[in-house]
Order: C-alpha cells, then structure tokens, then sequence
C-alpha cells in the first residue's frame, strides 16, 4: 500500500498574524467529517464546515495537507496543497470538501499500522499542534473551536472509537464494510479531533457520574487485538486508577466533565507518549508491556493516566488561545498527573518518580540556549513551528515544579483560583493575564509578581547551607521567593525536626537546628539547585540510604546526579556514592531512576576506558537489589545486569523459558553487542508482535560488525522506517563499547539526518533530532561530534523543529567535555544562577 513516511516538507507554516486576523474574521463554526477508511491505498474525506464571518464579502482559508482531488462546493477548490481559498464570504456560510488523502507512518496525521502478529490493519487520526489540517480540512488554530459530527466507513470487524459517543453503526450503504456514527462534540480545537479504527480488544463498563443523564457515563479500555493478554491482566488495575481519578478530578473542578463518554486507546504510532483527544484519549501501545512492568513503569502509567484526563478540563474544555500559552494545559496536566496519581490512584511515589525523572529534565532543559520562560510572549512565538520546537521540558517539568510551588505558596487559595478559571472559561479560550485574574481574584498575595519572577524568566535559584558557627544558615542566589520543608538530622541522618520557611532576600538562620544537619527542600516543593559546604555534603553522602523519607533521599539522590552533571563530583566519586549509599536502596523507584541516571552519565560523561568501571559498579549494585529478596526490585535489577554485563554468559542465563518478554529482548540485543547475533530471529519468531519487531531492529543495528552497521544505516536513513521503526534503529546503533566501531557514522548522522528531515515533516524531525549519538567517546572524538554539531546548527537550511533538538544536543556535549575533577567544596552543586527577566515582559 502506499504510504507516505514523512510528511510535506516546504509546508506553509500558520503565522500569529494569520491565525488573529482569522479569529477576529470567523466564530461558530461547526464540522461534519466522513472518512471512508476501507482503501488500503488512501482515504478519502467528505466534510462540511459552517462557519459566520465578522465581515461578509471577506475571505481566508481551510488548511488541509496533501490532498488530492479537491473539490470545494462540487467544483476543483482554488487549493495549493497546503490551503483551499475562501472568497467572497457571507455572514453565514457553509462549504462542502472532497478530498483524497495519503496515510502515513511518521505519526503525524492519518497514520495505519500492520500488526505482525495477525497482519490486521489499525488506523489512527493522530492530530496535535498543527498537525489536524492533515487529516481534515479545518481551521487549524486553537482559539477557532468547532462542534464535531463525525461518521466513519471501514471493515465490519473492526471497532471505531472518536471523540464522540458511538450513536449508531450500520451496514455500509453500498455493501462492503460497516459505517460507525457519533454524537456531537461541544465546541473543541481542530488539534484534539480524534478516530482510531481496528480491530481493538476491549474492556469496557458504566462509570458512575451524578452529573450524566441516566447516572453514569460509558467508559472503556481498549488495545491492539495482538495485545488482549496484557490488557486482559491490567484491566482491573486500569479501571482502579481510571475510576478514582475521574471521582477526584469531578469532586475538585467546578465544571463538570463536558464530554459524552471517556475511552482510553493504547495506540501503535503515537509519537506522543500520550494524547488528550476529549472523551477517546490516546496512550502509547508501549505502556501496555509484554513483561511485568517495573515500579517506575506502573508509577509513569498511572501518573499520565491522571495528566490526561487532567487535560479534559486543562486544554480540551479551556484551551490556550495561542502557542504560547501552552503551558496552561501541559504544565497543569503535568502537575495534576502526579498530584492525583499520588493522592487518588494510590501511587504514594509519584512525587518520588517526579523528584527523579521529571523534574531533573526540566533543569537540564533551562540550562540550554533553548531555554525560554514558562509563559512566553506571544510574539516570540510567531508560528506554529517555533510553538512545536518549545514544546519540551521547559513547558512540562519546570512548568509543573512552578505550580507546586505556586500551590504549596498559595495554600487552598489557588484550587479556588483554578475552578475559579475553569468556570469563567469554559468551552473557549484563556491566557495568561485572565488566570491571573482568577487567582487574583482569591488570594491577597501579588501573584502577579509571583507570576514574572516565576513564568515569564528563564533560570533558576540555587539555595546554599552554609554554617555560621553550628548554626545553619540558607542563602537564596537568584530573585524568586521560595516556600519549602527544611528537614533537620542527627549525626547519623535520623530526623529530629522539620519546618516550612520561605526565603527571599535575607539569609536565613536556623537556630533551631544548631548543630544538625539540614537538607531544604526536603519536600521537594520548589525549583531550585542545592549547594552544600563541605560538612553537610559529608553527612549527606555517608548517610543518604539512611534518611527515611523516600521523597527526601530522591532530593539528595538527584543533587549527587546533578553535581556529577556539573563536574562538581567526579567519576571516582560518584561510583563510590552509588555503591555505598544505592546498594542499600530498597525503594523500587529510587534504584530505578538513579541507576537510569547513572548510565545517562555513563554514555555522555564516559570515555571508552573508564565506562566498563561505572558500569560494573552499577551491575553490582543490581546484583545487591536481587540478593534482597524485594520482588519489586527484581524487574529494574535483572534488566540493568542483563543489559550492561560484559560477561556473555551472565547475559544468556536470562533467556529462560519463563523470562519476561522485555527482559528476554534486553539480553538477545546485549548478546548482539558482545557478538552473538543469532539469538535475534530466534526471539523475534517468538515475538511475533509490533514490540517485538521494534526490539528485533533494535537488536539487528546493535550487531557489532561493520557490515551489520552499514544495512543499519542505510536502513536507518533510507525514508522508509515509521517514526517508532527509526527509533528502535537508532537506539541499537549507538552501543555501550563500540566507539571504534561507529566513529565513520558520527559526523553523518548530521548530514544524513539533516537531508531526512528536508524532505520529511515536523514529527520526524523531531525523532531524528532525539536520536543524538550518546555513547561513550574518546575526548578527541566528543569534541569533533560538538564542532561538527556547531557547524551543523548555523546552517540556514535546518528545519526548524530539528533545530531545536540539535541545539539541544550540542549544549549537551559542551557540558559533558567542560573540566572533569573538580574537589568538593562549598559549591559542590555549582549549578547556574542565570535568572533572566523576558525582554518583552
């Protein structure tokens, strides 16, 4: 079947311009989509859009991608691939479009995937930022909401979800297949349309809701059919954590749940990990996995199941006007992902897991050249390619630690605030300054200072202990005023007391704690690096497995991480850290996201002589997990061992009968690595699924032969890999020892790559640009990749979205090849201070 791999390279991208001059033009507009998805070649689109103009006799444009065969009112559409041209407006209007559209495999748009397991066929419209005029023809902007009536034709054994509720299904009119129809939606953004078709395995029931009529509301669980054991073994875990978030999120916000239905889809090809279509919210297939899931795993799931429907009220019910406001919905998702994966689902480390893997992305992220604040100016957001390439972990992580700190500084002054926001914007458009006014509204604080020190600034503060005498003294670096827990210890890290203070200005002396160590932030309530003097760095580093509190140890673990990131702690130091104070570790979730960090550290930080050291420290820790007897801790341990082992034969004990699918994958690409390839297509006959056959690329490119690496390449940056296919590819490539062998292909991933993203699309320049060669490098072969990287992001000719990820990539390398070895001292996390007010603010 033909399917188009990238998207349209040389696309007109919407400008801010365009998109008020539009908004002030066109209001109540309303939708009506057929697609037929029968054809395996293309699909094909009827869809009638009504819509009032401000001003009759005016014109402006549908955006719609890579159509053929367009027809506007039964006649060829004035349409120049990218956009049908409206003339001659009425105040009331109301236009017809015929089209013949490609699906595609990068993710972005139409996108269909073959199970290899059963060669059945699924199909998903995956919309996003400006993504939706590729699969219908709209008004691809979010402050231009339309009501949604959508029918859909395909195989009869198929199931069809939308964003809409199923109201009837029907036998094809002319025979071949089946026709699903589905209730109205209320007024959404373009970006959220939604359709996911195929054979789905399913599990459904009626979820109570005062709110609906009749009490209750149709929910459900769905996958691909190749996937109904695993969905079959969660179910119940999933309707749990699905049931008690929907009461906590439908008790605390004033509005009520706006849509007719709540479905849940694990969706093969999401290049998103998840997406908050209304009412039918799309999940990577990779969260349902074919082993046991670790700690981490179950912690991340349930987490992004309460973002997403965070996202029912924050961005689907109000939505941002324009780009920039981003943050309203994912910074609060984000935020409420973790808040009520804890507080509802039962997940008591979810702050643990922020602590360790979310928040750290948002620091790193703000150390770059790409960092930019929260809340943006809306002219430094001029087109929907800029909002894309800002939409990382600045907008996520950091924006979630702000509102923590928001939350935790405001009390219940800021849910009044939130409901307060929700109600006066419900079914349309917010920004910045009217949620201001809704916290304004109900706190005597100056949240609008809050608001420019916090949101609209990049950096961040650095909090330092220092002692005067044996009193402990904090010091802000930096300009915003902090609320957090001060945690106090005896000598040997038991608690003995703990505090909320608030620094601004003035240091602050602790006599209550004369004499004791004290650890700020100990609650993890803000966003701000920790600088210890030499004695309290001490006490941390010898007694960090002893501090009860898990969130409190996840606060000292990541400032080990983040000192070694700044060459405040050297290699030496940090191995000896993780043998003393993680071996010990039995909080599933710490062991999992430190050790993660510790091979992060390996790849970038190490050179091809010292790896093996870190690493044979991190298998021992993994070996001390086992030898623990905590089931929770076996999935982390035997992953990490059968993965970084240098011993074949360690690795081969792991491929037993009974050994879980990931795990089983793990040891057959590690065996690749050390030479023995042909466990590959023994695995890959067993597995027989779409994860599988990623995992079985994964394998093939790690081979170690300079023939395998060659079919890798080509294979990699040949155009016809799915965005997950070019993925798995690259995550085989790069493997732990084989610098030597990989070296001619560094400098090419930037020329290779770059010619790829010219002639694909926003989605997979965005994965070609994650694909970033991370492994361990003679110095003198990381410093030509960083020139090489410098040489490549002053080109002119980079897309935007790749731009942005390279950038990335070279602060990355500068920080890894900045001067290793440095003693510790008073500024052991020597983080920078760089807050820096918007120009525009």
């Amino acid at each position: 079947m033909p399917i188009v791999v990238g998207a349209y390279p040389g696309r007109m991208v919407l400008q801010l311009s365009e998109a008020r001059e539009r908004a002030a033009l066109v209001s109540d507009v309303r939708t009506t989509v057929h697609l037929d998805l029968r054809s395996t070649d293309r699909y094909t689109i009827e869809a009638v859009v009504e819509f009032r103009c401000a001003r009759p006799g005016a014109e402006t444009f549908l955006e719609l991608t890579g159509g053929t065969e367009v027809m506007l009112d039964g006649r060829p559409a004035p349409y120049d691939g990218e956009r049908i041209a409206l003339h001659d407006l009425a105040s009331e209007n109301r236009v017809r479009i015929t089209a013949s559209l490609p699906y595609v495999t990068d993710g972005d748009g139409m996108t269909v995937t073959i199970d290899p397991a059963d060669g059945e066929r699924y199909v998903c419209a995956f919309t996003a930022m400006d993504v939706a005029r590729k699969v219908i023809p709209c008004f691809d902007q979010p402050d231009l909401k339309t009501t949604f009536d959508v029918s859909v034709a395909g195989p009869d054994h198929w199931t069809v979800l939308a964003n809409g509720k199923e109201a009837d299904r029907t036998a094809a009119p002319d025979g071949d297949g089946a026709c699903w129809s589905f209730g109205s939606t209320p007024p959404i953004s373009s970006y959220l349309f939604f359709v996911a078709a195929g054979p789905w395995a399913s599990v459904t029931w009626d979820e109570p809701y005062a709110e609906a009529p009749g009490g209750t509301l149709p929910f459900g669980w769905h996958a691909r059919a190749g996937q109904r054991r695993e969905l079959e073994r969660d179910a119940e875990e999933l309707r749990r954590i699905t049931s008690r978030c929907f009461a906590w999120f439908t008790e605390a916000f004033g509005p009520p749940y706006a849509f007719d239905d709540y479905q849940q889809i694990f969706t093969p090809g999401l290049n998103w990990g998840a997406m908050e279509f209304p009412g039918c919210v799309a999940f990577r297939d990779e969260y349902l996995v074919a082993g046991t899931p670790t700690e981490l795993q179950r912690q991340w799931l349930a987490s992004t199941i309460a973002h997403e429907m965070a996202h029912m009220w924050f961005g689907d019910l109000v939505t941002m006007r324009w780009w920039e406001d981003t943050w309203l919905n994912e910074s609060f998702a984000d935020f409420m992902g973790f808040e009520v994966g804890a507080e509802a689902a039962g997940y008591d480390g979810a702050w643990v897991t922020a602590a360790l893997t979310r928040k750290p992305t948002g620091y790193r992220a703000d150390r770059r050249r790409s960092t930019h604040p929260v809340a943006e100016d809306a002219e430094r957001v001029p087109d929907a390619d800029t909002a894309f390439a800002n939409f990382d972990m600045i907008t996520y992580a950091k924006g979630n630690a702000t509102l923590r700190q928001l939350g935790t500084w405001l009390g219940a002054d800021f849910l009044a605030g939130v409901n307060r926001h929700l109600q006066g914007h419900a079914f349309g458009n917010a920004d910045l300054a009217e949620f201001l006014d809704a916290l304004d509204a109900e706190t005597d604080r100056d949240v609008r200072d809050w608001a420019q020190r916090w949101l609209r600034s990049t950096g961040f503060d650095t909090i330092e202990v220092a002692h005067d005498g044996d009193v402990p003294v904090l010091t802000r670096h930096g300009s915003r005023q902090h609320r957090f827990t001060v945690a106090a210890f005896d000598a040997d890290m038991a608690p003995v007391g703990s505090t909320m203070v608030d620094l601004a200005d003035a240091p602050l002396r602790l006599e209550q704690y004369a004499g004791r160590t004290v650890v700020p932030n100990a609650g993890d309530e803000t966003f701000a690096a920790i600088r210890w003097d030499t004695a309290t760095w001490e006490a941390v580093s010898t007694g960090l497995s002893r501090v009860p509190d898990p969130l409190t140890r996840a606060v000292l673990w990541w400032s080990a991480i983040d000192a070694v990131e700044s060459h405040a702690l050297s290699l030496g130091d940090f191995a000896t850290l993780l043998t003393d104070q993680l071996a010990p570790e039995r909080h599933p979730v710490i062991l999992e996201s430190v050790v993660a960090a510790a091979l992060r550290v390996a790849r970038l930080y190490c050179t091809p002589t010292d790896v093996r050291g870190l690493l044979d420290v991190i298998g021992t820790v993994a070996r001390s997990a086992l030898e623990a007897g905590v089931p929770s801790l076996v999935p982390c341990a035997t992953r990490t061992l059968a993965g970084t082992s240098a011993e074949a034969d360690v690795v081969r004990a792991f491929l037993t009968e009974d050994a879980d699918p990931e795990l089983r994958w793990i040891a057959v690409r590690r065996l690749a690595e050390l030479g023995e390839e042909e466990h590959i297509a023994r695995e890959e006959e067993r597995d027989r699924s779409v994860s599988g056959h990623l995992k079985a690329l994964t394998a093939r490119a790690a081979v170690a032969t300079a023939e395998a690496k060659a079919a890798a390449w080509e294979q990699l940056m040949g155009g016809e890999l799915a965005s997950h296919e070019f993925t798995a590819v690259s995550a085989g490539f790069w493997g732990w020892e084989q610098a030597e062998l990989v070296g001619g292909y560094l400098e090419r991933y930037l020329s290779d790559g770059l010619a790829l993203a010219q002639r694909s699309g926003q989605g997979m320049g965005q994965v070609i640009g994650r694909a970033v060669p991370l492994l361990p490098l003679p110095e003198v072969e990381r410093r030509r990749l960083r020139d090489a990287f410098a040489a490549t992001v002053a080109r002119d000719d980079v897309p935007t979205v790749l731009a942005r990820w390279w950038n990335d990539g070279l602060d990355d390398l500068d920080r890894a090849l900045a001067t290793h070895g440095v003693e510790l001292d008073c500024s052991l996390v020597s983080v920078t201070d760089n807050f820096e007010p918007s120009t525009n603010s």
